[in-house]
């Protein structure tokens, strides 16, 4: 195993800084072309784990209802990401998946996670 001397350290990290230099410029350019949307801090997301948290549900239903296209979702790299909205929407839609006791629950759950 090499060393890490001063050299090296200055070397990996003119590396990276070259890379986060490369990322910046890619993301200009993509936001330049209006490829992505901009995102406003009102935005709140859920991953995965969240929403099944949330829910109560396995990552299978979770993935069931992206297939269906029930659920809209967004893919930021490799991570599944869906906004509140989407969620609450797809709740007041599929209420008959749900108990309707169970909704104004979710809907209070979803409310807490970001009202902590």
């Amino acid at each position: 195993m090499e060393l890490l001397t001063r050299n090296n350290f200055e070397g990996w990290m003119q590396k990276l800084m070259e890379r986060l230099d490369r990322q910046d410029e890619l993301l200009l350019a993509m936001k330049a072309e209006g490829k992505q949307p901009a995102v406003t801090e009102s935005i709140r997301l859920f991953d995965n784990q969240d929403l099944c948290m949330l829910l109560q549900i396995s990552k299978r239903t979770l993935q069931r209802y992206r297939s269906v296209g029930a659920l809209p979702y967004k893919t930021l790299g490799k991570k599944t990401y869906y906004s509140e909205e989407d969620v609450l929407t797809f709740l007041s839609n599929h209420i008959k998946d749900f108990k309707k006791e169970d909704i104004a629950f979710y809907k209070a759950r979803i409310h807490n996670f970001f009202h902590k």
